[in-house]
């Protein structure tokens, strides 16, 4: 191994550290205060995913540790403090996503993580390769089909990227639906008019915009239908131009279902379809929509599949493991 010395964007160049030690200098020492988190628990949790020791000397923080390992951990702390000095909180999320990001290593060509959404209430950015390819995708194509496990951030990147589009002018509207199969035949069982009867099953495409708009400015748009919340059987005979249209849980629609709504693509739109082929809910013997679409769209011109797995789920760490045990099957049913 050879020495190691590495500075941040403001940081000052040290003097090369000893074989099995890199030292990463810091010209804030304010910020590096945050860096570390109240009582050290954001180093004590990089150190733990990498096995590194990291040891805080005045405005200095020395790795010790395997070489590769050191790599990762320099290059977790160097985008944290970025953050830091972009004016931007830490989250754990945050702290996670760039310890994903280094274990990942190097992806030429993609946006590494760089690329950021700009929402009325937050920025957004990537916490995975694939969730870097994702929003890629987004941006550049007509059609993107985002597939995989919960927790890996599909429904919520399209709605954020819907939100830029929106307030930068590039789309008139924003339409978000899923298919309301839980419900079915027992909506007319449902206390309230049809709206009071669909909203529960469209409360997490509420709590995405909440996420991305204020509540006042959310609230007028939906009166003014500038932003759409609706089933997806109420998208029948439209067609949506100038709009950014997410469909979301698309595994629960039906082949035909699926047609109808690809279908309804217009002039100046964008669709996201997102869903988790693990997680069907119709009946039995009824083929998925989404798997489909999957089949007989891939390799079309303009059209993208972006694939994630139980590695990019960025809830909380239990929920990747819990993926990923259920992939594997373990344990007597």
């Amino acid at each position: 191994m050879g020495n190691n010395a590495m500075t941040p964007r403001s940081g000052k160049a040290v003097q090369p550290a000893a074989s099995d030690e890199t030292r990463v200098e810091f010209a804030d020492n304010r910020l590096l205060i945050d860096l570390c988190g109240a009582h050290d628990s954001n180093l004590a949790r990089i150190e733990a995913e990498t096995g590194v020791q990291i040891i805080h000397r005045g405005n200095e923080l020395r790795l010790v540790g395997p070489e590769a390992a050191r790599g990762d951990a320099a290059q977790v702390l160097s985008a944290l403090y970025g953050r830091l000095e972009a004016g931007r909180d830490l989250e754990a999320g945050d702290i996670d996503a760039e310890m994903r990001l280094a274990a990942a290593g190097p992806a030429p060509g993609a946006t590494d993580g760089q690329i950021e959404i700009a929402t009325r209430k937050k920025h957004i950015r990537p916490r995975s390769r694939a969730q870097a390819a994702y929003l890629d995708a987004l941006m550049e194509r007509e059609l993107v089909f985002g597939i995989g496990p919960a927790g890996t951030g599909k429904t919520y990147l399209a709605v954020a990227v819907a939100v830029n589009m929106f307030i930068s002018g590039r789309v008139d509207r924003i339409i978000l639906s899923r298919p309301a199969v839980e419900a079915g035949e027992r909506l007319g069982f449902l206390p309230g008019d049809m709206k009071e009867k669909v909203d529960p099953y469209m409360q997490p495409l509420y709590d995405a915009l909440g996420d991305f708009l204020p509540g006042r400015q959310l609230a007028r748009l939906v009166e003014e239908k500038q932003i759409e919340i609706a089933p997806l059987a109420f998208m029948r005979g439209r067609t949506l131009a100038n709009a950014f249209v997410v469909l979301d849980e698309a595994q629960n629609a039906t082949s035909m279902q699926m047609k109808m709504f690809l279908t309804r693509l217009g002039e100046g739109s964008r669709m996201a379809v997102t869903g988790d082929p693990s997680q069907v809910d119709l009946p039995r013997g009824t083929l998925s929509g989404l798997h489909e679409a999957e089949i007989r769209l891939k390799g079309i011109e303009g059209i993208g599949f972006c694939h994630f797995s139980a590695k990019d789920v960025v809830r909380h760490r239990l929920v990747a493991r819990i993926i990923e045990a259920y992939e594997r099957g373990e344990g007597p049913v």
